[in-house]
């Protein structure tokens, strides 16, 4: 048997998309009050499947990074919530290897969740 178990972070950045067009919402500097969520799979070891400070530890400098920045500043690619996703996947996944989900929040009804499937 496998579980995953799941820790939300919060921050405030700003971005742009510039590739858009001009007429584009998108395109202009604009903020979100983002919400991302990191799980992990595995088996019970010990009583569970990773400490929840473990995912804390790993995942809070990547957040104090973005907090309160511009995001266009810090990606190396356009700032979507996936290519966010894919970022946050790249760094964590060799300090959590039972990474199995990041799902990144730009507004309550707008997301993208990315799988290790």
């Amino acid at each position: 048997m496998k579980y995953t178990i799941t820790k939300q972070f919060r921050f405030e950045a700003a971005h742009s998309l510039p590739h858009l067009p001009e007429t584009h919402q998108c395109h202009r500097c604009h903020g979100h009050s983002y919400e991302v969520i990191i799980g992990v799979c595995g088996p019970l070891v010990n009583e569970w499947v990773q400490d929840y400070a473990d995912i804390s530890g790993a995942v809070k400098p990547l957040i104090d990074s973005l907090d309160h920045r511009n995001l266009n500043d810090i990606l190396p690619c356009a700032t979507t919530a996936e290519n966010l996703a894919a970022w946050l996947w790249q760094k964590l996944k060799p300090v959590l290897p039972l990474l199995s989900l990041i799902e990144v929040r730009e507004t309550p009804t707008s997301n993208v969740i990315l799988t290790n499937e």
